[in-house]
């Protein structure tokens, strides 16, 4: 959410970085709507000033016994009463299009975050290892012979549609490895706290977190109105929705491994086959939640926290900063990680991380007090995966499959796996 006052402040400031963007100009809008509400909020106030002195006037009319002068202060009083209460209803209508054209533009970019339309403008900034060289044509996770008997889309289909997949045996095992490895290593190592927050939220959580109510479409919701998480970002951050907590709370890191849900929609007919663009998955996410000055700091800290767990488990991949047309609604900031899938031959995401600055805790109001005294101020929020599990099994299994169809396990997952350290090409783990 932005503030009004800055954008009446500095209406430029707002343009501009809607054009970065690729975006139309908004000031104008905002700043006209703005008007006419303080308008009528000062007109109202006027008339119930009015009122308040006719009110007054009305006893010492009665009292002198001039009934018609009663009679017309009393009409006054009814007359300014009604056009107080059309005011304040018409002030009111006129601030909430005012809220929600504020909660449909975007967050402002950083100023190191690069100028592009899409994805094909954003800049590389590192590369972790080198793809592996196979001797045989590398194929897709499901093509894989000992995955494929732990990998089921066609009896997933049957019982929920298209997007969806039945993972069992040791392929689901592999799955639940690694979501716990994720987990315990930013619980035991990176000192974020372990959460199991609910993934039916309602409208307020949504909204706070930016998913509502441009993005109602790219989630699901309930006939009882509660909607099913598209990441658990958003119970995570709405923690604090409604806070004022004291400057020394700060920071609190928060991770949770939680089921997720997206409509994926605009997505139809891209990555298909497979699990890598599913309706339901599983994540394993960070949240932070820092004082303004140590926002920048902290996601490069939740960036290495995500990076060095594809480290461990083996897997190359390259870290990009995205560009202004490519950056989510709610970011100012974002890096992704991207992990090398042998059996496309490509890089392909598996991790967002993102600075939101104060963008979330304007719409949720979560603000903290500063130590050295002064007014409460809004706290900023940081987002980001760490890891998306079925894309990190994904990565898993293509960069460790075998020419026999087997594949090779990393070492990180052996304590989670009691040792084995390859499926099978039957399916099972030895």
């Amino acid at each position: 959410m932005h503030d009004i006052r800055a954008i009446r402040e500095n209406p430029d400031h707002l343009d501009a970085a809607l054009a970065r963007r690729g975006d139309a100009p908004m000031s104008s809008q905002v700043l006209k709507l703005d008007t006419a509400r303080r308008a009528c909020i000062t007109a109202a106030e006027a008339a119930q000033a009015e009122q308040n002195k006719a009110s007054k006037q009305v006893g010492a009319a009665k009292a002198s016994g001039d009934e018609a002068e009663f009679e017309r202060l009393r009409a006054l009083v009814g007359e300014k009463k009604a056009e107080v209460a059309a005011m304040q209803t018409e002030a009111k209508e006129l601030d909430a299009q005012l809220t929600d054209m504020l909660a449909r533009i975007p967050n402002t970019p950083a100023d190191d975050v690069p100028d592009g339309a899409d994805e094909n403008d954003n800049v590389e900034v590192s590369r972790w290892g080198e793809p592996k060289s196979f001797d045989f044509e590398p194929k897709e996770h499901f093509e894989i012979k000992g995955v494929a008997h732990g990998m089921d889309f066609e009896t997933a289909a049957k019982m929920s549609g298209s997007r969806f997949v039945l993972l069992s045996g040791a392929v689901a095992r592999i799955h639940r490895a690694l979501a716990q490895f994720m987990i315990d290593t930013h619980v035991d190592e990176n000192g974020l706290t372990e959460v199991n927050p609910p993934v039916l939220v309602n409208n307020d959580a949504m909204y706070g977190t930016d998913k509502l109510p441009k993005f109602g479409e790219d989630s699901y919701q309930t006939t009882n109105g509660w909607w099913m998480v598209p990441t658990s970002e958003v119970p995570l951050t709405y923690i604090v929705a409604g806070h004022v907590v004291e400057e020394s709370y700060l920071p609190r890191r928060y991770t949770a491994h939680t089921l997720c849900f997206r409509s994926e929609a605009g997505s139809a007919g891209r990555d298909t086959a497979g699990m890598l663009r599913q309706h339901q998955f599983e994540k394993v996410e960070m949240v932070s939640v820092t004082h303004p000055d140590n926002s920048d700091a902290e996601q490069k800290r939740m960036l290495r926290c995500a990076e060095d767990l594809l480290e461990r488990l083996e897997i190359p991949y390259r870290t990009v900063i995205l560009c202004t047309g490519d950056m989510g609604f709610g970011a100012r900031r974002t890096f992704d990680i991207e992990a090398w899938v042998p059996g496309q031959n490509t890089y392909r995401e598996i991790s967002s991380v993102s600075n939101t600055g104060d963008f979330q805790a304007r719409r949720m109001n979560a603000r903290f007090k500063p130590a050295d005294g002064g007014k409460p101020q809004f706290l900023h929020t940081l987002n980001g995966s760490g890891l998306a599990v079925g894309r990190c099994l994904i990565a898993v299994l293509e960069n460790g499959q075998q020419a026999d169809g087997s594949v090779t396990l990393p070492k990180a997952l052996g304590p989670y796996l009691r040792g084995k350290s390859t499926l099978s090409t039957d399916g099972t783990l030895i």
